[in-house]
């Protein structure tokens, strides 16, 4: 299945609504813990249709200087803390700068920036605004930021592809490695947009659950009862190596790469597009030499939308079949938007890992409709091979990720 470029996942950092780091973010998701809150203690959230969010654990300005979180997006500063964590992670890698780039993806950038900025423009006036303004609200100022951190001069790239940022990240890594363009990526995406005006959109367009008297509940993947998703904030980000550079330092993997697909559906701005994501997952499935029998776990995109979540699987079962154990995580974690492939990415390479599968919550009465294996209660255990990971965003984006032991 794998060839001499074979490419490793050697660190992993993440920052969630669950977490301040993966190992208590995973933990978290194998007891079935929730990280979805009602905002109805927030002033600014008494005007707004649906108030429910998953917000961060820990507040990641704590974990910074304080002048340096000012000069900061959130989303910046939850980048940075996960690409931390994934460095040190991976040992800390000694390597030639230009053999080390980046790849971190947003959806929708410095939106918190920007907004609070526009704020004091109309307020105090042009000459109170920040002089970091456009630093902070630049989509790429994740990468470049984290470029910096870790002097990475083989290039910074910043995938912005809606909810498919994060895996379109990870996609562009494996590209970078296998040719032969780098040796080390650092990969995956982040965001921090839980604000009125992105709640108060996505509500317009009746994509939020409505579901805010209890909001542990409101996420609820192919559920028969599910109405909508609950925004989240994080960030995923995972040291992508080499194989034979990571053996070379007899640095552990924690999983590997072993494919990606991508495809662009082409018909709707916003709607989900089932022939899309089958030729996302083909794709993804020859790139890593994988047989659709080899995937024996599924990590969905899964937001909790009616027609999302029943295209999605409509997709899965055509292009793979209904044997692999389906998990929708973002019924735990809400949805992270161009964080959310990355942090799927991660959760299924521990799956593989540790032979478990997190269960879904909320998970009543599955839709008649759908057809799939949902883990459920205390989730699964066994071993599996191969998982695909899948992750689709407005604009008709489509990516698939198959990852595998090591």
């Amino acid at each position: 299945m794998r060839t001499n470029t074979d490419v490793w996942a050697t660190g992993l950092g993440a920052l969630t609504p669950l977490g301040g780091d993966v190992d208590t973010t995973w933990s978290a998701m194998l007891a079935g813990a929730n990280g979805i809150q009602s905002l109805a203690g927030e002033p600014w959230a008494d005007a707004l249709p649906v108030r429910l969010a998953a917000r961060l654990a820990d507040d990641p300005a704590d974990a910074l200087p304080r002048a340096f979180a000012r000069r900061l997006d959130r989303g910046e500063q939850v980048a940075i803390l996960a690409a931390r964590q994934a460095w040190t992670h991976a040992g800390s890698p000694e390597i030639d700068p230009d053999r080390l780039a980046v790849a971190i993806g947003t959806g929708v950038g410095g939106v918190l920036s920007t907004l609070g900025q526009n704020r004091v423009l109309e307020t105090l006036g042009a000459r109170k605004i920040s002089p970091n303004t456009v630093p902070m609200l630049m989509p790429n100022g994740p990468a470049a930021w984290v470029s910096m951190e870790l002097n990475a001069q083989g290039g910074a790239h910043t995938p912005v592809s809606a909810c498919a940022s994060g895996a379109e990240a990870i996609a562009l890594g494996l590209d970078l490695i296998r040719a032969d363009r780098a040796d080390i990526v650092i990969a995956g995406g982040t965001e921090a947009c839980v604000h009125p005006l992105p709640l108060a959109s996505f509500a317009q367009m009746r994509a939020l659950s409505t579901d805010s008297g209890e909001p542990p509940r409101a996420s609820c993947p192919f559920d028969v009862g599910r109405n909508g998703f609950v925004l989240g904030e994080g960030a995923a980000i995972m040291v992508l190596e080499r194989a034979d550079h990571a053996r070379a330092r007899s640095a552990k993997a924690h999983g590997a790469v072993l494919g990606a697909g991508i495809s662009s559906s082409a018909v709707h701005i916003t709607a989900s597009d089932t022939h899309g994501q089958i030729r996302a997952i083909t794709k993804a499935l020859k790139d890593s030499g994988a047989d659709p029998g080899d995937i024996g776990h599924v990590n969905a995109h899964a937001t909790s939308t009616p027609q999302g979540d029943l295209a999605e699987a409509q997709a899965i079962a055509k292009a793979i079949g209904t044997h692999p154990v389906v998990t929708a995580t973002k019924s735990m974690t809400g949805h992270l938007l161009g964080a959310s492939g990355a942090l799927g990415a991660i959760t299924a390479i521990l799956a593989l890992r540790d032979g478990r599968i997190p269960p879904t919550r909320n998970l009543d009465t599955l839709d008649p409709e759908i057809d799939l294996d949902v883990a459920t209660g205390t989730g699964r255990h066994g071993r599996w091979t191969a998982a695909l990971v899948n992750s689709f965003g407005f604009g008709g984006h489509n990516v698939s990720l198959v990852v595998g032991r090591p």
